[in-house]
């Protein structure tokens, strides 16, 4: 499993540099054709397409514990809520849904998208084992880990968790199977029903949020899943500001350096900031980065680099620059976790990050701060 996790994030870390750059040039042909509706019909269809690839790259990445995560301070009652209306209006006419939500506050820190994906997802395998229908009920509560439970139950870390339960009145399954069921691409639908991600890609989101997943079911007697999420009490609430994306681009006359070792990918980032009136700089891995910048210290004002590049990764190659000038900004992108980044060291306070597959307007926008703060 681990191999084929790593081999999954490998896989969505790629694509997401290919979808950066087909997302990339649909953007710049909207701002050349946006009077054209039949073409800005044809660029929209590919735009989505790409949305749903990028899903796709989240699933994997999400199996593989490495997916971008965008957490906040969340109410759970609040999400399970507002998924649970949309579970019922999709599961089916011969499923009776209900949920019941705990009374008390659940706060927790967590990336919601995340969390929503989780409870579709076991609504969807809930559907599935009830072909002739049946009743399915999502409820909420809160649990405190103590010695006793984790001693009782095999799993778990003292503390206090929310508690997402999902019980079917579905066929269950058998000791072997359930056992089983977490494991990539093991499924007991038939070929054109499932793939055998969908519960792997739930212990994935849920592991990589610290928190744990229990499942009790018997044959004949249904299923129920509990996903256990840690308490937040500390942290404070995040304000969830929906910021409209924009073609009309900041640009500017500034020198940036751009260090990426895909030539497509480099090549479009060329083309979008030079269009936006920038000087470019391009570097290919980490050390023609060093060398790049080296020749060209006292005019390029940004770097915009890749994490992962040959001969010295993003960030060996940064700290080699800053001792070039302290004060050198850069501007990390990854289609990995920010938490990778963060295993490999601060990077400091004159750098920021950014996920991939990148949108443009949100480049160029982080760019322009990024030179006027």
């Amino acid at each position: 499993m681990e191999a084929v996790g790593q081999l999954a994030g490998g896989l969505a870390h790629d694509f997401n540099n290919v979808l950066s750059i087909i997302n990339g040039y649909c953007c710049l042909l909207q701002m050349e054709l946006y009077q054209d509706k039949s073409l800005k019909e044809y660029l929209e269809k590919i735009m989505a397409a790409s949305g749903r690839a990028g899903e796709l790259t989240h699933s994997m990445l999400a199996f593989s514990r490495t997916q971008v995560m965008n957490p906040k301070k969340c109410d759970l009652n609040e999400i399970v809520s507002r998924t649970g209306a949309f579970v019922e209006k999709i599961i089916g006419e011969n499923i009776l849904f209900k949920t019941v939500i705990n009374a008390s506050n659940l706060p927790v820190y967590v990336d919601g998208g995340q969390v929503e994906q989780i409870i579709i997802n076991l609504a969807n395998n809930a559907r599935d084992a009830m072909p002739h229908g049946g009743e399915v009920q999502i409820e909420t509560d809160c649990i405190t880990f103590d010695d006793s439970f984790i001693s009782l139950n095999g799993f778990g870390k003292p503390g206090r968790y929310a508690v997402i339960s999902l019980s079917d009145t579905g066929i269950g399954m058998d000791e072997a199977t359930r056992k089983r069921i977490f494991e990539p691409f093991f499924t007991t639908k038939d070929v054109d029903k499932g793939t055998g991600l969908g519960l792997a890609m739930v212990y994935g989101i849920v592991k990589q949020h610290n928190g744990f997943v229990d499942v009790s079911s018997e044959p004949g007697q249904g299923a129920c899943f509990k996903i256990y999420l840690p308490i937040d009490e500390e942290r404070s609430t995040d304000l969830d500001v929906n910021i409209q994306t924009s073609l009309a681009f900041s640009g500017g006359t500034e020198t940036i350096l751009i260090a990426e070792d895909n030539p497509a990918l480099r090549e479009f980032l060329r083309n979008i900031l030079t269009k936006l009136g920038y000087q470019v700089i391009c570097a290919v891995d980490g050390q023609d980065a060093v060398e790049k910048f080296s020749e060209n210290a006292d005019r390029i004002q940004l770097i915009i680099m890749d994490m992962v590049m040959p001969k010295k990764s993003g960030k060996v190659a940064y700290d080699e620059i800053k001792q070039i000038n302290p004060n050198a900004r850069a501007l990390f992108s990854s289609g990995y976790s920010a938490n990778i980044v963060q295993q490999q060291g601060e990077l400091g306070e004159y750098a920021e990050f950014i996920s991939k597959p990148v949108q443009p307007a949100e480049l160029m926008k982080k760019v322009r701060e990024m030179l006027d703060g």
